[in-house]
């Protein structure tokens, strides 16, 4: 019997990839064939990370590129290589696809049943349209944060946005109640996501989030990595928008109860993995340390660096600090030597990690985070609360949602100030509302588990994925307004 065979076309950015290889690793252990589609120059950086193993796989989960329309000088690794890529023209990027997938189509013994895009990546609906394959968009971010996208249009047609000066990012206006977004009762401007703080109408960002996610609704579905009950009133809302929706997560929770033999071995990162920090790790006890994360794309002034690093330390709490080479100029060295001598022996410094391990390790008792949705579910998953720092695009959707919603998280104010950072790290960690706020991860942890253990909703979801895409069903292709 033939297998059904999905190809896989995630963004090139470390926040996109990963989640797509979860979903796609969950589909081959359904018996899928995969084919999944770096960009050229993504794939080259993950594979001077990887080690001898990580992108040794079966034979029948295999990897192709297209070209990233950028040149060889710029930096696969940094901050600005996801902004150059969705700045770089879609023309080139469409045909190379549209080639590669043909040529599937007709060499491979296994013709191809679907495509499942990242929603950024959204000229690849375009393409399989073309050729008649039926398409599903993974939506990568919170159903919320995917909600809120969905709705920036509105905000501009109802004049909210764009802002009228600068000054409204402090003065208040942020905090407008937004009660017209299904799904979304008690959100705030504010909440919504940091494309709101601008005062152009053709910002960049702005633009390209509002076209991306309204074409999404032309796709044959819609996958989300969240659970039903976690999101359950915005999901509600948007089965009216997406009818054929799945929805799967947390996809970390779902390959965590695979055995041994059934995990697929493959690793990606844009980044080499410190092992140090386990090893560090193990020597700290059991819910004592602070980890401190701000994902693959936060940047951050040498000052706001500073001060996170001065409020850790007069916490007096142990931490692991992952500080990427392009987080701040500088990087490691821009932190302050007096801080280092400070911190010495309850600190430990790397520059990428393997968070899931890192999350899971028992030592861990909080989370300082950019509250990007990975890592919120990741988070969840292991049951550890966040202390949440949000910078970009649906991150304060996802850090308003933590804090008020699911009592997961507390938060730090954009301005970053040394004695909140020790007063919230000292609340996580020995307040009365830290023990309340890792209650609520522990009571979130063990919903996430349930969602993906067999009869839960992920589960459920998971096995009519497979089963609408292995029965070819038919799939909503028309243009919706």
């Amino acid at each position: 019997m033939e297998k059904p065979h999905a190809v896989m076309i995630p963004f090139p950015g470390s926040g996109h990839v990963n989640p797509m290889l979860q979903l796609a690793k969950i589909l081959h252990f359904k018996g899928f064939h995969i084919t999944f589609i770096n960009t050229e120059f993504s794939y080259n950086i993950m594979l001077k990370s990887a080690g001898p193993d990580d992108l040794r796989g079966p034979n029948d989960f295999r990897f192709e590129t297209i070209p990233d329309g950028l040149s060889p000088s710029d930096d696969g690794a940094s901050a600005e290589y996801s902004t150059k890529f969705r700045l770089s023209t879609e023309i080139n990027r469409a045909a190379a696809l549209r080639e590669l997938l043909s040529e599937l189509n007709t060499s491979s013994s296994l013709p191809i049943t679907c495509i499942i895009f990242n929603w950024l990546m959204s000229f690849s609906l375009d393409v399989a349209q073309q050729l008649d394959i039926p398409a599903l968009v993974f939506c990568t971010m919170s159903a919320c944060g995917f909600m809120g996208s969905l709705h920036l249009d509105e905000l501009i047609q109802r004049g909210y946005i764009p802002l009228k000066d600068n000054s409204c990012i402090t003065n208040g206006y942020l905090d407008t109640g937004i009660d017209w977004i299904p799904g979304m009762k008690g959100i705030r401007l504010g909440d919504i996501s940091s494309f709101v703080r601008t005062v152009n109408h053709d910002d960049m960002f702005l633009k390209l989030d509002m076209e991306t996610a309204s074409k999404s609704l032309r796709a044959g579905g819609l996958i989300l990595n969240t659970f039903d009950h976690m999101e359950c009133d915005v999901l509600r809302a948007m089965k009216q928008m997406f009818p054929r929706m799945y929805t799967l997560g947390p996809l970390p929770a779902f390959l965590n109860q695979l055995t041994e033999n059934q995990r697929n071995p493959i690793r990606l990162s844009l980044w080499k993995e410190d092992s140090s920090c386990l090893e560090w790790l193990n020597t700290q006890r059991d819910s004592s340390v602070i980890y401190v994360n701000f994902g693959s794309l936060t940047v951050m002034t040498t000052q706001q660096l500073v001060e996170f690093a001065w409020g850790l330390a007069e916490s007096k709490h142990p931490f692991l600090w992952i500080i990427r080479p392009d987080l701040v100029a500088g990087g490691l060295a821009a932190l302050p030597e007096e801080f280092i001598i400070e911190t010495k022996g309850r600190g430990h410094l790397a520059s990428w990690c393997s968070q899931e391990d890192v999350l899971s390790h028992p030592s861990i008792g909080g989370f300082l985070t950019h509250s990007g949705w990975n890592s919120t579910l990741e988070s969840v998953c292991s049951g550890v609360p966040m202390i949440c720092w949000p910078g970009f695009a649906e991150q304060y959707t996802n850090c308003r949602y933590a804090c008020k919603e699911w009592g997961i998280g507390m938060e730090i104010e954009q301005e970053v100030k040394r004695e909140q950072v020790k007063g919230v790290v000292r609340g996580v960690m020995e307040g009365e509302r830290g023990k309340e706020t890792r209650k609520n991860a522990m009571k979130w942890k063990e919903m996430a588990e349930q969602a993906t253990k067999q009869g839960g909703s992920s589960y459920e979801n998971i096995e009519r994925l497979a089963q609408d895409l292995n029965q070819f069903m038919p799939m909503r292709t028309e243009y919706i307004a």
